[in-house]
């Protein structure tokens, strides 16, 4: 017994040792590598620094702000303002009954529909006119440039055209959809009420399909035609063929699409604010979204504090999505 209790710390500095050795020779490497390289890193330590200030920067001084007690009474101490700790996050956290903080709790629940919705449309919708673009037919080349023109018509014009456009008495939509195809008796309201998200919904998608196809069909066109060929021959179906050939290889492509327009939707705020009273509207708890009413609370109630909680609050909700999605589409993406 004696001599195995004595045999134990002999183990350690083994262990102990190995280590520091196995990390001074990373360091080691590193710094061969930096000395290599040192003009390469030269050139891009301006870059690198601009990033630190522009993003970094911010970051910190908000999650700082969320410790204050921020408000149109301190806004003249700024960073100086009474400092109280997490009691910002602990308000928002528990007092669900406050307006403000049921206002945030409906505008997280319309973002998440919101988000859900517009990414699984504009996916699927742009997935089957890429599968259409990328036949061979006559005007193919003009059908290709008619896509884009929803992409360069800036946002902020997206929410004024389609606000006038989901009017209930003087709208296209409900002229198209009541008068000339006679598909409903009576016009809606699409501006107020329960229909206030699909409103925005639809133009975003709208907005967002010409980027999804050509992303599709750019992924589409490097998939090999040997492969159909060989499918064809063994008898596989149009959609066995697209199942197991045309999705595995464009799913590194739809990842980022996924990840882009998650983020695209999250912090969507030009088309609401646009939409609804050209920028100082309200869209109601139907359809207000997190941007819009963060914005609305820290800059229109002065609430600086609050407003820095919830926008931290959000900031980290974010990073466990990219976090959840990269674990799903790690494999892909390392392969690819």
């Amino acid at each position: 017994m004696q001599t195995e209790r004595e045999a134990v710390p002999a183990i350690q500095p083994k262990k102990k040792s190995a280590r520091s050795s196995n990390l001074r020779s990373r360091l080691r490497s590193l710094r061969q590598n930096v000395a290599r390289h040192r003009l390469a890193y030269l050139m891009i330590a301006p870059t690198v620094l601009a990033m630190l200030l522009v993003h970094l920067v911010p970051t910190v001084e908000a999650f700082y702000m969320s410790l204050l007690n921020l408000n149109q009474y301190t806004l003249g101490q700024f960073l100086a303002a009474p400092f109280v700790g997490l009691a910002n996050y602990r308000f928002l956290l528990t007092t669900p009954d406050n307006p403000i903080v049921s206002g945030l709790g409906n505008a997280a629940r319309n973002t998440m529909i919101y988000t859900l919705t517009v990414n699984a449309g504009t996916l699927g919708v742009g997935m089957i006119t890429a599968l259409l673009l990328n036949r061979s037919f006559r005007g193919r080349g003009l059908a290709r440039t008619l896509l884009l023109m929803p992409w360069v018509v800036p946002t902020y014009a997206v929410g004024l055209l389609w606000g006038m456009m989901w009017l209930r008495d003087r709208g296209v939509v409900n002229m198209l959809l009541v008068d000339w195809l006679h598909l409903l008796s009576d016009k809606p309201f699409w501006l107020i009420g329960p229909n206030t998200l699909w409103a925005i919904i639809i133009p975003t998608i709208w907005r967002q399909l010409p980027f999804s196809t050509v992303m599709l069909l750019s992924a589409l066109q490097t998939v090999p035609l040997d492969l159909y060929d060989a499918a064809a021959i063994d008898g596989a179906s149009a959609w066995q063929r697209f199942r197991y050939i045309t999705l595995p290889l464009i799913r590194p492509v739809v990842a980022i699409m996924l990840l882009w327009g998650a983020i695209f939707t999250v912090f969507g705020y030009n088309i609401v604010v646009m939409m609804f009273g050209n920028g100082g509207g309200y869209p109601g708890e139907w359809g207000d979204l997190l941007m819009p009413a963060l914005e609305r609370q820290s800059f229109r109630y002065w609430l600086f504090g609050l407003g820095a909680a919830a926008s931290t609050m959000m900031m980290f909700g974010m990073m466990v999505l990219v976090m959840v999605w990269y674990r799903i589409f790690r494999t892909s993406l390392i392969q690819e």
